[in-house]
């Protein structure tokens, strides 16, 4: 997500066939034969042309790499692709499952003290309800916490 219109973020397609293809280091014929056998899948405009983002650059340039430094197949080089694909997705799972966890924590926490009190509360024979409710006081303007007793006397 961008902050300003102005801003892109890498996978924004905004790059045509013919400058992706100069930016990649490649032929435009080629960028349209990695489209179909599914190695780069380009975004497309409303004309159906090909709008090609930064992450679908740095895929060419991986493709490239792959080919000409690694010895790769086209075929092995879709499924080391397709295997990245997988193991960025599933680290943005794991990233949103760790924060769950976390916040559940703070939860479970928050539940265990909340029991306490209540089992303090319990065992001191006092009323649950006035020692729990936190009431805002108009003359501090600040939370308080409700006297075991109720409401004491306005003072003025």
């Amino acid at each position: 997500m961008t902050s300003s219109p102005y801003e892109m973020s890498d996978d924004m397609p905004v790059y045509v066939i013919s400058v992706a293809a100069q930016l990649a280091g490649m032929h435009p014929q080629t960028l349209r034969a990695y489209d179909r056998i599914g190695l780069v899948s380009p975004g497309r405009s409303a004309g159906r042309g090909r709008r090609y983002s930064m992450r679908d650059i740095l895929a060419l340039r991986e493709v490239q790499r792959l080919s000409q430094e690694e010895g790769v197949n086209l075929s092995g080089i879709k499924l080391i692709l397709d295997q990245l694909r997988e193991l960025e997705q599933a680290r943005r799972l794991i990233a949103e499952l760790h924060a769950e966890v976390t916040q559940l924590r703070v939860e479970l926490e928050s539940t265990r003290a909340v029991a306490a009190r209540l089992a303090e509360l319990r065992r001191s024979g006092g009323d649950p309800r006035a020692a729990l409710v936190p009431i805002r006081d108009a003359r501090l303007g600040t939370l308080g916490i409700r006297p075991q007793g109720g409401e004491q006397g306005n003072n003025g």
